[in-house]
């Protein structure tokens, strides 16, 4: 069974390797396309302000990396900034580009799911009140955090920092794509987004059906998707390696 990972191209690479180390056969399909934002203005501004805030929140290790991509030269995390990581990969990011692991926050190991809700039972602890707060994302997206902290009396202000876009796939990918469809029972796609979802619909050629297709889903959120899709097999796991390689081999035949 061929493993398909839809996560953006900067982190397909990462989970493709591990899951060959783990003896899977995982191809990349990004489904996600990632572009910098037109203008940098407000990045290299938020730079300038950081010391300023009490929390940064990425969302994404593509939000650590587009942000720290305009950090001026020789600029240091202020130490008494917190930086707020959903999950592991953001937090493996932001310690890759210097952020001290004691000022990051993230859900605890054992959380059911890595998304805000975990990782605002870990903020909560904190006073809010007065204190400012920038959330790092793409063009768009939840904001049940911005929400959450807002009532818990933080100034609480959005940064673009990339724009989501389709993807461009290579001839290769295309075939991909194509194999998969045509024959689902010898595929299993990996889905760490609803817009994923949303993305391959679109690519897909008219009247491709999924009732034969199976997937595996790191969100109940992203599970609901794919069967509203009209995948009929899905089945969700923890967004972690050794949960996914699980989940994994007690599917395949």
């Amino acid at each position: 069974m061929r493993i398909i990972v839809t996560r953006p191209a900067a982190q397909t690479a990462e989970w493709v390797a591990d899951l060959r180390a783990n003896g899977l056969d995982a191809v990349a399909l990004p489904l996600i396309g990632i572009d910098a934002v037109d203008d940098p203005a407000e990045l290299l501004a938020a730079w300038r302000s950081l010391a300023q805030h009490r929390l940064v929140s990425f969302v994404s290790p593509n939000a650590v990396q587009h942000f720290f991509a305009h950090r001026p030269e020789g600029a240091a995390w202020p130490g008494a900034v917190l930086a707020g990581s959903p999950g592991p990969g953001t937090t493996r990011a932001l310690i890759g580009l210097g952020v001290p692991a004691a000022l990051i926050v993230e859900p605890a190991a054992d959380a059911a799911q890595f998304d805000s809700e975990s990782l605002w039972a870990q903020l909560r602890q904190h006073a809010w009140a007065g204190a400012r707060v920038l959330v790092v994302r793409g063009d768009g997206g939840r904001d049940w955090l911005a929400d959450t902290l807002r009532a818990a009396g933080a100034k609480v202000a959005h940064l673009a920092a990339y724009r989501r876009c389709a993807p461009r796939l290579d001839d290769a990918q295309r075939l991909l794509l194509q194999a998969a469809i045509a024959a689902p029972e010898s595929h299993l796609w990996l889905f760490s987004s609803s817009e994923a979802i949303e993305r391959l619909a679109a690519l897909a050629p008219a009247g491709a059906t999924w009732g034969r297709a199976q997937a595996i889903a790191t969100h109940p959120r992203i599970a609901s998707t794919a069967r509203q899709l009209g995948f009929a097999s899905v089945t969700e796991a923890r967004p972690s390696l050794a949960a996914v390689v699980g989940c994994i081999q007690s599917i395949r035949p």
